[in-house]
């Protein structure tokens, strides 16, 4: 069975809206669109073609989806690391609006969520990517269906914008398996799902 991998860019105070650009996503009147592209060196870049490398197929929700179909698809180099998969790998999209797409290679899903991601793992060689998504990816989250999530923090602070980790997750475990830290103070760190939080306490016990 394949891997389902989320790789989700945030800023420190947890905002994962728009990050690629003024216009890519101005819900909630949200204007500060773009906040990841000053710390996009050469080790941010090459972490991601990385991930890029090792993708079967790609799980996107609907909002992403349509950012990246109104990109991806006019950049035709066939050897571009990131165009390359997009254009060329399974695209699947659970959506009950999404009817005609235009992007090749694309499958709508309609059915249960649950049901059809784990069909789609089971069938994929290599991991089933997730990127951005963040409302899919915390509903599959809540679901036990995401294997590793590769966490990058951004140096800055909005003030506004969508939360990733928002009130009502399902609480989450998760044991670290690598990370680094870019040039421009990107912080990658790199996750396994283990299961639901465990608890204690530092209090002193009592004296008898």
């Amino acid at each position: 069975m394949g891997k389902l991998v989320s790789t989700i860019f945030v800023t420190l105070d947890g905002v994962y809206q728009a990050p690629g650009g003024p216009e890519e996503d101005t819900r909630d009147g949200f204007q500060q669109g773009g906040w990841s592209f000053p710390y996009a060196d050469d080790d941010f870049g090459r972490f991601v073609t990385g991930v890029f490398d090792r993708v079967g197929a790609f799980l996107l929700g609907r909002f992403t989806y349509d950012i990246f179909a109104s990109y991806w698809p006019k950049v035709t180099d066939p050897d571009d690391p990131i165009a390359g998969p997009l254009n060329g790998l399974p695209k699947y999209v659970p959506s009950a609006t999404l009817t005609d797409p235009g992007w090749s290679g694309t499958t709508v899903l309609r059915g249960d969520l649950a049901k059809e991601v784990t069909a789609l793992k089971e069938r994929t060689d290599g991991e089933l990517q997730l990127h951005g998504s963040g409302a899919l990816a915390r509903s599959l989250l809540g679901l036990g269906l995401v294997d590793t999530v590769h966490l990058l923090t951004f140096p800055v602070v909005l003030g506004a914008g969508r939360r990733f980790f928002a009130d009502g997750i399902v609480p989450t475990a998760f044991r670290r398996t690598g990370g680094s830290v870019t040039a421009s103070g990107v912080s990658i760190q790199s996750y396994d799902v283990a299961g639901r939080p465990e608890y204690g306490t530092f209090a002193l016990p009592e004296e008898d």
